[in-house]
């Protein structure tokens, strides 16, 4: 599953003005006439993507939704993940 907030480069409670502002900023980075790498059509693809869904309230409610239950899916990686991202901020 693609992690479209982190595709956009936000935090999971953003707002829709930080959504297109984040949008419009990695879309002209990653814009294929813009940007001649091979991975930037690609890209380019799932910034349009992560922007649908997360613009839209009801397809955005689905996504956090269907997230929230992948989280709980493997609550042991999930807990390990926690505590690992913990301890990297704390040393």
């Amino acid at each position: 599953m693609t992690d479209h907030y982190a595709v956009l480069g936000l935090a999971s409670d953003a707002v829709l003005a930080d959504i297109k502002k984040a949008f419009r900023q990695q879309a002209a980075l990653h814009h294929p006439d813009r940007n001649s790498a091979p991975e930037a059509p690609a890209r380019f693809r799932a910034v349009q993507a992560a922007y649908e869904v997360l613009s839209d309230t009801d397809r955005r409610q689905a996504y956090d939704d269907n997230r929230r239950r992948n989280l709980l899916d493997d609550p042991l990686q999930t807990a390990s993940e926690i505590w690992q991202n913990y301890f990297k901020t704390m040393l």
